[in-house]
């Protein structure tokens, strides 16, 4: 016993001994260490794996049961097979090939994980890790760069950079001119409203009567009597054989144009009605006063459909068309509603404006209106009422807008200022003064109310001269004769 702890006791002492120093030259240490490794690799490899390689004889070819001298006999026979076999010696000392350490009687399967082992760590020490240059940092950050601009920005924190203003470029038009005055009222013309077959017209007045005009003669052709104060809404249906009307004596009426009577009276407003207006396709009927509520009426029925409450002051404008937002009012609260006919509640208010806001105009083929105060006009687009742009010049208190299907608008100011406007660049390009008629004073020269005819080629204005007016453009101009003088600027409103 004592000569095999000696002999263990000595292998031990040289193999440890003899590891490789600082002194030693690199390459022979990195080949002496790989040699420790495979010794100590095939010593785990012997000691952990070696002796469960197989399974025991008794599992893998089981003994049969035919007799006693079988049993025994098998037994005898497992206990031969399964007696311990002797351990593999590990000797110091090579034979002739230098090495100080090598392993006896190792197998294939070593020898595999230990070529496997030394050509990892000779891949691993032959890898060189490039400093980065110059190049290579800039190429990365310009790389880190261009996705982090491609990434969209997080909620809250969209900056975006604001584009360069680009004038729209206005569209010519020809410039207007008079071209009939019509008398026959004794006081203001307040309400205009053209029929749909364009052939008459009709026009309210301050003096409580409602008249007929021949469109294309300026005759007279009929006079309707009913309201007992100033007449200040008209609107004739596309659907029915209808006029109707609104005053400040608190009264609709629905005038019968067949036998020129009136068939039908809407109560409740509870003050005098400045603005009426009909749905394009349903049978209803909207108006608004100085009671700041917004009464949709069934025209048939008699009945109020809704009440839309929310203006603070008198509704002195209202519109309707036929996709959402199907009513739109002007309030001299200085704001405009877009009302959600279905529900009967207010979709969007619009508070851009300083002043009261007198008028409104629809576009006739795009999808969009105007609203007119004294401090600018402005543009909106639906159905969100999103601003477009404002028409700066127009200096006074705008009460009347009109819109024809050329892209021309129309202002007139209490002033008896006349401003013509091209509707996509927001462009003045005409702009005079109307002439009172004679026998009326200079203070009477002022627009009331508008509406351009069927064709958009006619516009009528009603004024306080007690007078109608009718315009058409100059068919002997021409972009030479009249070239448009537009003076962009850089800057621009955006409210």
């Amino acid at each position: 016993m004592e000569s095999l702890v000696h002999s263990v006791v000595r292998g031990t002492n040289e193999l440890f001994d003899r590891l490789p120093t600082g002194g030693l030259a690199d390459a022979d240490a990195d080949t002496d260490v790989t040699k420790y490794q495979r010794t100590g690799i095939s010593v785990r490899y012997r000691d952990e794996y070696l002796s469960s390689r197989r399974l025991p004889p008794s599992v893998e070819n089981p003994p049969v049961k035919s007799d006693s001298t079988a049993t025994s006999s098998s037994i005898q026979s497992t206990n031969a097979i399964t007696a311990p076999t002797p351990r593999l010696m590990i000797t110091a000392g090579g034979s002739g090939s230098g090495s100080r350490f090598a392993v006896t009687d190792i197998d294939d399967e070593i020898q595999k994980v230990v070529d496997g082992l030394s050509v990892k760590s000779l891949k691993a020490k032959a890898k060189k890790v490039k400093k980065p240059t110059r190049e290579l940092v800039l190429a990365a950050a310009e790389q880190s760069a261009e996705a982090a601009r491609n990434l969209p920005p997080p909620p809250g924190q969209q900056i975006v950079r604001k584009r360069n203003y680009e004038p729209v470029r206005p569209t010519w038009h020809a410039p207007w001119k008079l071209m009939r005055v019509i008398s026959g009222h004794i006081g203001w013309v307040r309400a205009l409203a053209v029929e749909p077959g364009n052939k008459w017209f009709a026009s309210g007045s301050v003096d409580r009567t409602i008249k007929i005009w021949d469109l294309a003669s300026g005759t007279l052709k009929l006079t309707l009597t009913g309201h007992v104060s100033s007449v200040r809404g008209l609107a004739v249906s596309s659907r029915h054989p209808y006029l109707f009307s609104c005053g400040e004596d608190k009264q609709v009426k629905c005038w019968d144009l067949e036998t020129n009577r009136v068939v039908r009276q809407y109560h409740g407003h509870l003050s005098g009605v400045y603005s009426l207006a009909l749905h394009p396709v349903l049978d209803v009927l909207v108006t608004g006063g100085r009671d700041s509520v917004v009464r949709v009426w069934d025209m048939r029925t008699k009945q109020q459909v809704h009440v839309m409450s929310g203006h603070t002051s008198t509704i002195s404008a209202l519109e309707c068309q036929e996709a959402d937002p199907q009513v739109i009012s002007g309030s001299m609260d200085s704001t405009i509603r877009l009302w959600d006919l279905a529900a009967g509640k207010s979709m969007v208010t619009l508070t851009h404006h300083k002043k009261s806001v007198r008028a409104l105009a629809l576009h006739p083929t795009e999808f969009g209106f105007a609203s007119a105060s004294s401090d600018n006009i402005k543009q909106w687009r639906c159905p969100k009422g999103d601003f477009v742009q404002n028409f700066n010049g127009h200096n006074a208190i705008v009460n009347s807008l009109s819109v024809n299907s050329d892209g021309v608008m129309f202002s007139g100011g209490d002033d008896g200022s006349m401003r013509f406007w091209d509707w996509s660049s927001g462009h003045c390009f005409q702009k005079f003064e109307t002439i009172a008629q004679p026998g009326s004073l200079e203070s009477e020269s002022g627009i009331m109310c508008s509406t351009f005819d069927r064709t958009g080629f006619r516009l009528i204005t009603g004024e306080a001269d007690k007078t109608i007016k009718i315009w058409k453009e100059d068919d002997d101009a021409t972009e030479e004769t009249h070239p448009i003088d537009f003076k962009p600027t850089l800057s621009r409103r955006n409210y």
